[in-house]
């Protein structure tokens, strides 16, 4: 039978979807109790918005709405009540938050993200949904296989593309960056001792690197399966307890319970169903879920393209000259986790024709997160250059130059200039060719 026209269950998907909806409103309220909402949304000054997507605003105190917005449509899709349109504000709320200031950049959120634009096309309700409670001819317990096959390939990628970008001299030769981070948590009860190890850095780099290449076909295997799951919830705990990155470890604990068997997210449906008295056939309806032709043409000619522009979109970085790590010229949405460590200095002065001259504080522009991404980044140096522009013409300079000294140091390296001094940046636009006043990073770092 060919491999568009085979059924599965629709148990998996319609758990994922109670999960991961459950999560995003956790992720959501954490945000909100911890004021971060406030801190990285409403307080600073000036946003950092990515290159094409200039119209995504900020929204002020409005932020609240939008994350309420979103955190009702992740409860929303977890339900499964009006579903697609649920699933359709969570992309558009999560997305536009996510889009308003690339200072907050993360890997995960950008997956989150992916999930979410998925699972709009995705009959994620017709199993154990409000919808499907609602509307008896909704019911399916068999859905096309390629619906779940989706997410479970999105997870690969994102994991062997992570294990490809490990494939680097100084992730695997010099254990670099976790030579720098293990030890400052050498205060950790128990292992924390062990940081201090010369080769516990290593241990760590290579296991990290064969975790990420080999975890996405381990999980798909049957016969691997369970072992591979351990494995995903050690690592993931792990990393919560040793780096501050928020749900995302709990993310994809619940996501790669996505890969196991009908079976198991059936008996755990019904187990779930049946406490609370619903009828069999509710459950469990046995009925195929059927899209019409047209719309099964126009989604698998979508997800073609889609999967296609998430293979080849990580590569893009091949383009462009000198080092990745050094220009980030392509870094952002190619799975690049953790995978650097870089530490800069940015003093800005501005000058005019008529002999102005004043030298930055960087405080009274950017947050102490933004001052940190600034400092590193080169598109945001630009971007923040021309704030600076902005604000000294209208405080009355005359064509106001902007120029930065400029130290970063990457991974451990000593730090060096990486913005031409010389160089009016107010002069200079952005764009996704190569930014020409970077200074060459004069060393190499082999691999992928």
């Amino acid at each position: 039978m060919p491999y568009l026209q085979k059924y599965t269950s629709a148990a998996p998907l319609a758990v994922f979807r109670i999960l991961f909806g459950f999560m995003i409103l956790a992720s959501i309220i954490r945000f909100w109790n911890k004021g971060w909402i406030e801190e990285l949304y409403i307080k600073p000054l000036h946003f950092f918005p990515y290159y094409g997507f200039e119209f995504v605003k900020p929204l002020g105190e409005n932020t609240y709405l939008l994350f309420a917005i979103c955190g009702i449509c992740a409860l929303l899709v977890a339900l499964g009540f009006l579903y697609r349109w649920a699933a359709a504000g969570l992309f558009l709320s999560f997305t536009y938050i996510e889009l308003i200031d690339k200072s907050t950049y993360l890997n995960h959120y950008y997956f989150v993200s992916l999930i979410c634009f998925l699972l709009i096309f995705l009959p994620a309700h017709v199993c154990f949904s409000v919808d499907s409670f609602r509307k008896k001819t909704l019911r399916s317990d068999k859905i096309p296989a390629w619906c779940i096959d989706s997410i479970r390939l999105m997870v690969c990628i994102l994991y062997f593309y992570a294990g490809l970008a490990k494939l680097n001299s100084d992730w695997l030769l010099l254990a670099l960056p976790l030579k720098i981070w293990l030890p400052a948590r050498n205060d950790m009860p128990v292992i924390g001792s062990l940081f201090n190890s010369f080769w516990v850095p290593f241990v760590f780099s290579w296991f990290g690197c064969l975790y990420d290449l080999s975890i996405g076909f381990l999980l798909w295997n049957r016969k691997t399966r369970p072992f591979a799951y351990a494995t995903v919830v050690l690592f993931h705990l792990l990393t919560a307890l040793l780096f501050p990155i928020g749900m995302f470890p709990y993310v994809m604990i619940v996501t790669a319970l996505i890969f196991f068997s009908g079976r198991f997210h059936q008996n755990l449906i019904t187990a779930i169903g049946s406490a609370f008295q619903f009828e069999p056939n509710f459950l469990r309806p046995a009925k195929n879920y059927v899209f019409s032709p047209i719309s099964a043409l126009v989604l698998h000619s979508g997800l073609v393209l889609f999967f296609t522009i998430q293979l080849l979109f990580p590569f893009r970085y091949l383009l462009y000259p000198d080092e990745l790590f050094w220009t980030e010229e392509g870094y952002r949405f190619s799975w690049r986790v953790m995978l650097m460590e870089k530490a800069g200095y940015a003093q800005f002065t501005v000058r005019d024709d008529r002999g102005k001259q004043e030298i930055i504080n960087n405080n009274n522009f950017l947050t102490t997160l933004q001052e940190k991404m600034v400092s590193t980044q080169p598109d945001m140096l630009l971007q923040y250059a021309h704030i600076l522009h902005d604000y000294y013409e209208q405080k009355g300079y005359n064509k106001p130059q902007i120029y930065v000294d400029s130290y970063v140091a990457l991974n451990g390296r000593i730090g060096k200039p990486i913005v031409r001094s010389n160089t009016n940046l107010a002069e200079e636009t952005d764009s996704f060719w190569h930014k020409t006043w970077i200074i060459p990073f004069n060393d190499e770092i082999k691999g992928f």
